[in-house]
Formats: structure tokens, sequence, C-alpha cells
């Protein structure tokens, strides 16, 4: 692997070392916020052993018995040691998005307008799709 940068430009730098530390930090994260969970540390909101009694069953009945929120209503329960373990897997899915905020400024200072737009719409259609408002076909 190369490690020459000199022709590389500096806002493809700085997204790429973006994500690549998010992406690490993320798993990093993901693998702390795991253990506070497993190790009782930080109390779960669906208690082990009713996760594993609902394993084999339909998620509509994991839903309405460990009473777990749909959606982004999860955020309510991020303190809890099962929703806590979101937190990384959020960050990794958003690292895009947090790379992409940095290029729109660098654009702008290079007078290259129509790729900082591009890089506004990218965040836009990210963050949209993540909203949740267009649903999914599994509803």
């Amino acid at each position: 692997m190369s490690t020459d940068t000199s022709q590389t430009p500096a806002e493809q730098v700085v997204y790429s070392n973006m994500l690549f530390y998010g992406c690490w930090g993320s798993l990093a994260l993901m693998a702390v916020t795991y253990l506070l969970y497993i190790s009782g540390l930080v109390t779960p909101h669906v208690p082990l052993d009713t996760v594993t009694q609902l394993w084999s069953q339909p998620v509509k009945v994991y839903l309405e018995k460990g009473n777990v929120p749909t959606g982004w209503g999860w955020l309510k329960l991020i303190g809890q040691g099962d929703f806590l373990n979101f937190t990384g897997v959020v960050l990794l899915s958003g690292m895009t998005i947090l790379c992409y905020l940095p290029l729109i400024g660098a654009y702008m200072k290079k007078k290259e307008p129509i790729f900082a737009a591009i890089a506004v719409l990218e965040i836009l259609v990210l963050a949209f799709a993540a909203s949740g408002i267009v649903g999914s076909g599994g509803h």
C-alpha cells in the first residue's frame, strides 16, 4: 500500500482518515458497550433471560413482551444496556454523513460549488434514508 499522498487532494485525505478512524472507533465502542451489556454493569431494558426466551419468537412478540419501541424510539432507552449497544452501530452507519461535512467547506474554499452541492445532497439523501420517513418493505 502506497503512503504517498502528494497527488491526493487534501479533502480526500481528510475524508479517508475520518472514515478509517471513525469506523475503528465505532467498532471499539460496539465492543465496549457489548461488554457492559453482557457483564450486567449497565442494566438492560429487556433482561438477558427474557431475550433468550424470546429468540425463537417472531419480532412482534419480542417487541410486545419486551415493551420495546420501534424506529428511533430506542433513543429514549439509550441508558439501558441493550440499547446502549446501538450507539456504536449508529456511529458506524453514520460515518459517511460525518465524513461528508468537512468536504462542503473544503470544496467551497477551493471554489468548487458543484462538488460542495453534491456533498450537501449526499448528506440530505443519507439523512432522509436514515430518518425512517419512507419506511421499509418489512412493515
